[in-house]
């Protein structure tokens, strides 16, 4: 700081007031644009959608579809965030939040990492403040430790009955998806991203 008031002194000095203030107008503009174009180069944000999960869910529910929105802030805050907005669901229904290893069964990995329930409108949101770009499971297979890649969404009914209006009376699955270990079948996943995944 002090090395810059002595530089500004010699400027006016020699050169008068009004040329200093034109410098520290144009220094100030430089590293503006040093800082902007340093953000522009982050982790950028990123949208993809969701679809009905199975081929019975999207007879039933034929408008049900989500978006997620990613925004990529490990690097400066330790965690991403994920918005998640789903619409076409039944209405005051609670849904279970994955990531999974696979969209459909028998989804390989996973992780829980939220849940919302719908309005009288059957829409529905969350934001999660986790690591989700680079999202893995480490387990052990056949003695070996490895590394499950986390690239996909999954949304389950958070109750087993929640569901049986989709299926034939007494038919609708029973899962393990949910924090009390009981849910219904799977509404929305990612599987139109098959054979890919919608995460890097």
């Amino acid at each position: 700081m002090k090395a810059l008031k002595n530089f500004l002194s010699h400027v006016t000095a020699n050169f008068g007031r009004r040329s200093a203030v034109v410098l520290v107008v144009l220094l100030a503009g430089a590293v503006a644009g040093i800082v902007t174009v340093q953000a522009q180069e982050g982790p950028v944000p990123f949208r993809f959608n969701l679809v009905p999960a199975s081929d019975t869910i999207a007879t039933c529910l034929p408008n049900a579809a989500g978006t997620v929105t990613v925004l990529p802030k490990e690097e400066s805050r330790g965690v991403d965030t994920l918005d998640l907005k789903a619409e076409g669901l039944p209405r005051n229904t609670t849904f279970a939040v994955f990531l999974t290893e696979l969209p459909g069964s028998p989804f390989g990995a996973a992780q829980y990492i939220g849940e919302f329930t719908t309005n009288a409108a059957g829409r529905g949101s969350v934001r999660v403040d986790a690591t989700i770009n680079e999202a893995f499971a480490s387990t052990v297979v056949n003695g070996v430790r490895v590394r499950q890649e986390l690239n996909h969404i999954v949304i389950w009914f958070a109750d087993p009955s929640a569901d049986d209006f989709c299926f034939a009376p007494g038919t609708g699955p029973t899962t393990p998806f949910d924090g009390d270990g009981q849910a219904g079948g799977t509404a929305l996943s990612s599987r139109n991203f098959l054979p890919g995944a919608p995460l890097p």
